[in-house]
């Protein structure tokens, strides 16, 4: 037989990676950080609930993981409370501000190909830079669920962690490397970003043997030792505000201190999805990605659940799947072909007490550290809200003074009737809702535990054209999907990022399991003792 000279498909990696899940009745943290988790677990040992838990792992993870979330970002938190068939929803969403300009961002007659395939802005000013920030609500969200679905606890004592963790700093190990190297060409270019994360000018680098060291993010340890001692309210009215406004005005952006003044978190009803047999989905609503997973889910109900996920089963979801964002986007002025693997963003966490409430939040400063500015004052990474808006004036999603953008979370609860059996969720941006509705499906539909849905081969759908799916999905599945048009077969890796990162927990005989994203390294499920 002649040598082949062709060169098999590259391997980003040569391992099998698993991630063990947690069980336990005391209650549960899944985090995309460990050290997150930690913080919302050490509050359920201290007697908190599932609320004032993941208002703990928010927090914290504003210094673990800033890459992802943070205090200038936004979010929504599905609040689930034990033996209520109906969760209810904490929406701290994005909102343009009130100055917002459409003739701030002069289009080049170009398209851009980040995490959305809107017309290029000159300069990329609704990418980064001051005149990307949405209003940053995630502090009103957070104090807003502590406040209303909490046990009591002040958020004094819940900002106690985070504000320990954020005095310890962030950890110099490889994955912050990673990460910090995808954003180095533009986190250069703004000053107090550039000290805080590129030092002599280069991301910061592990030692090559022993532990990491850690790095703090500028003044943000005392902006959280601020919120501690004058209340949530002083990053929109008090000195924290002022600061936040002072800075941003120096810049030359939109957010005001009147912005500030008027951000609230608003609650409303969850939006009930029926799945089948008596289950009912509990999601966001509104311009987030649940009308879309209710659509989903309706039209995947037509369809017999084999025994297990198969090659028919797939083809349809893709199917459906392409059906559902040709709906969503239409009309919003969104390119029909989604863009390529960018940098994943956004974060999610899900809580369970021993109780049995559940929440599933999801927030978010958008792009892999967001604006990629760091204010001086506060230390506070800002969001790039304002990408979420299509920069075509006239449009249904275009720049607006006040405007709501159509968004990707979707953290959901399951319900059988009688109160929360399961909170889920993931980050990932489009990819997020593929992810959510099969680990739904391989959950509820296929009866596979935690840890088999965590690692079970998934596709992504992120637009009306194409999917792509795991190489590690049976041969007949890669076929039948590639019968269907465009398919792109992909590694699921650190890095490129082909697949959200969802995490869950569902209630069990003997308590609850819970398991975050396989693949993210820092992630995990930690039970309360």
């Amino acid at each position: 037989m002649p040598i082949s000279c062709t060169p098999p498909p590259f391997t980003t990696q040569h391992w099998q990676v698993t991630k063990p899940a947690a069980r336990g009745a005391r209650g549960i943290v899944a985090s995309q950080s460990r050290a997150a988790a930690e913080a919302g677990v050490a509050v359920l040992e201290a007697g908190g609930n599932a609320a004032d838990a993941a208002v703990a792992t928010a927090f914290a993870l504003a210094s673990m993981e800033p890459w992802n979330s943070g205090l200038g970002g936004i979010g929504f938190a599905v609040v689930h409370k034990a033996g209520s068939p109906n969760a209810e929803l904490v929406d701290f969403g994005p909102v343009a501000p009130a100055a917002s300009n459409p003739a701030d961002y002069p289009m080049t007659g170009r398209m851009k190909q980040d995490l959305f395939a809107w017309p290029e802005v000159e300069g990329d000013r609704n990418i980064h830079g001051p005149l990307s920030f949405a209003i940053p609500s995630s502090v009103a969200g957070y104090a807003t669920l502590a406040e209303r679905f909490g046990s009591g606890i002040p958020l004094a004592e819940l900002l106690g962690p985070a504000i320990a963790l954020a005095r310890r700093g962030l950890a110099q190990d490889w994955y912050t490397t990673l990460k910090v190297a995808n954003s180095a060409k533009v986190l250069k270019l703004y000053p107090e970003s550039a000290r805080i994360y590129l030092p002599d000018g280069l991301p910061p680098v592990a030692p090559y043997q022993g532990a990491p060291g850690f790095f703090t993010q500028g003044r943000l340890p005392e902006t959280l030792e601020r919120l501690r001692d004058a209340g949530w309210r002083d990053f929109y009215e008090g000195e924290i505000a002022a600061s936040i406004a002072a800075d941003v005005k120096a810049m030359g952006g939109r957010l005001s201190a009147a912005d500030l003044r008027d951000c609230q978190a608003r609650i409303r009803p969850a939006l009930s999805i029926p799945w089948r047999d008596g289950i009912t989905l509990q999601g966001a609503g509104g311009l987030t990605a649940a009308p879309t997973l209710a659509r989903v889910v309706e039209e995947m109900a037509r369809f017999d659940a084999p025994l297990r996920p198969d090659a028919a089963w797939f083809s349809a979801l893709a199917r459906t799947m392409r059906n559902a964002y040709a709906e969503r986007l239409e009309g919003l002025g969104a390119a029909s072909t989604p863009p390529e693997p960018s940098e994943t963003c956004t974060t999610h966490l899900t809580v369970v007490d021993a109780a049995g409430n559940m929440v599933a939040m999801t927030t978010t400063l958008l792009s892999s550290m967001g604006s990629r500015v760091v204010l001086p004052g506060t230390g506070v990474l800002m969001n790039n809200g304002m990408m979420w808006f299509d920069p075509q004036p006239g449009s249904a999603n275009a720049i607006r003074p006040g405007a709501r953008p159509l968004c990707n979370m979707c953290p959901v609860t399951v319900s059988d009737g009688k109160g929360p059996v399961m909170a889920l969720g993931a980050s990932g941006g489009r990819r997020i809702l593929a992810s959510v509705y099969q680990m739904l499906a391989f959950s509820l539909d296929f009866g596979m535990d935690p840890v088999a849905a965590a690692h079970h081969p998934r596709i992504d759908v992120s637009g009306p054209e194409g999917a792509t799916a795991d190489r590690r999905l049976p041969a007949d599945v890669l076929a039948a999907l590639e019968a269907q048009g465009r398919l792109a077969v992909v590694e699921h890796a650190v890095l490129p990022v082909n697949f959200a990162c969802p995490n869950l927990i569902r209630k069990e005989a003997e308590g609850f399991a819970g398991i975050s994203d396989v693949m993210t390294p820092w992630s995990a499920a930690i039970a309360a003792h």
